[in-house]
């Protein structure tokens, strides 16, 4: 097989990355190891940036996202009946639109057959060759041959467990991780959502939050410690949980049902650099994984995707590689950005193990400042919206001044003011 670019994974970074580079007449072929059933009931957030709606536009996939979005233009922080609305249109004059992942990518499948992208599911045992020389080897095993792609480009959508990261040699590649004690068991029921907006919501017993998929359709979570399985929890169990964690009014008008899917999610921040590695380029979870406190997963692996598809098409067209050049360093800035402000609502949110008094009290202090400080609020509110894409022009002076791998500190980057 011959393909521009191959793209390991099918989850919504790979399938955005090939409509992109398809409508440009880029040639694609996409590996996924799980069927697209499995692919297409993963259960996962659907908030989206402003960037985020806009990239799916230019993708040509927005038609039902722009008819069935629901548009936030704010969210609740609470701390037990405190509740602090971050005004999300008058901080930025920017909104989130709420739409859930899996919707995201039956679309972009959709516009891929449209197109006829080939797209092979249960793939197994891939492996990547050649990645410093001018063409790179996929080799892989479907439907029990042995096959092989020879391509200009990989592309690593695989996820966190995929293979595409270690195929960055072990002593180029440093990876940053840091575990949380604590997960989400999260519920999805077709009950009409308890608030207009979503609520995060900081108590005593610990972090809850409120949201939804649709006006018929509510995803509620709360913190458990990570030994707590799905199955050790009642339907009524949870709700009575999650009343105590909610302010008293909200609880109080909430609607209870059926858990049409019930799971435990952990948390964990983590990042790998670098994002290249000859013809590989890393994106999404393959690289980089937020907790899901500040909605910014599959936001994170979008703003890969545009850094990356321009950049490739300006190679492959015209043998222009600063785009693919700059990837790495261009994608890692906002990606640590993005990285700290997860780092922060987690913090600011849950309640850990063993803490003291004067824990709870800072985030209590953290909550009464948001609501007294106009400043505060809009910082949290342009990074929950999402910070801009930096431009993909060359021009761009992205610079690092030092050899990354020989320090065992981090030092601060150059980039340019917004």
């Amino acid at each position: 097989m011959q393909a521009e670019v191959a793209i390991i994974g099918g989850g919504p970074s790979g399938l955005l990355l090939s409509q992109l580079l398809n409508r440009a007449g880029i040639e694609t072929v996409i590996l996924e190891r799980a069927s697209r059933n499995h692919v297409l009931g993963r259960i996962r957030a659907g908030v989206l940036e402003a960037g985020t709606v806009d990239m799916l536009r230019e993708a040509g996939v927005s038609g039902r996202l722009d008819r069935e979005g629901i548009l936030h233009e704010g969210c609740y922080l609470t701390d037990n009946d405190l509740m602090v609305r971050i005004d999300f249109r008058a901080l930025t004059g920017k909104h989130v639109t709420v739409y859930g992942q899996t919707e995201v990518t039956a679309d972009l499948y959709m516009a891929l057959d449209e197109l006829g992208t080939t797209v092979l599911h249960g793939v197994e045992d891939v492996t990547l060759s050649d990645l410093e020389q001018p063409r790179s080897v996929v080799e892989f095993t479907y439907e029990g041959a042995r096959k092989r792609i020879d391509c200009l480009f990989v592309a690593g959508c695989d996820g966190f467990h995929g293979v595409s990261r270690n195929a960055i040699p072990g002593d180029r590649r440093r990876e940053f991780e840091r575990t949380y004690p604590f997960g989400w068991l999260g519920v999805l029921s077709p009950v009409p959502p308890c608030e207009e907006e979503l609520i995060y919501a900081n108590s005593e017993r610990g972090f809850a939050l409120a949201s939804m998929r649709n006006q018929n359709l509510s995803r509620y979570y709360i913190q458990v410690p990570m030994s707590d399985r799905p199955e050790q929890w009642s339907d009524d169990e949870f709700w009575t949980e999650l009343r105590r964690r909610l302010p008293s009014e909200t609880a109080a008008r909430m609607q209870t049902g059926p858990s049409i899917e019930k799971s435990v999610a952990p948390l964990r921040s983590f990042v790998s650099e670098p994002l290249r590695w000859g013809n590989l380029f890393l994106v999404g979870d393959a690289a980089h994984i937020v907790p899901p406190t500040g909605a910014k997963g599959l936001n994170l692996a979008v703003a890969d995707v545009h850094y990356l598809y321009q950049a490739l098409i300006d190679s492959i067209r015209s043998n222009d590689r600063t785009g693919i050049d700059n990837y790495s360093e261009r994608a890692l800035t906002r990606i640590w950005k993005a990285m700290r402000f997860s780092w922060q609502m987690t913090m600011m949110l849950h309640r850990f193990e063993d803490e003291d008094d004067f824990a709870s009290e800072m985030r209590r202090a953290t909550l009464g400042h948001l609501a007294a400080s106009e400043t505060a609020r809009r910082d949290l509110a342009e990074n929950y919206v999402g910070l801009p894409f930096w431009p993909t022009g060359k021009d761009v002076p992205w610079t690092r001044p030092f050899p990354r791998l020989s320090r065992p500190w981090r030092e601060s980057r150059a980039v340019p003011c917004s």
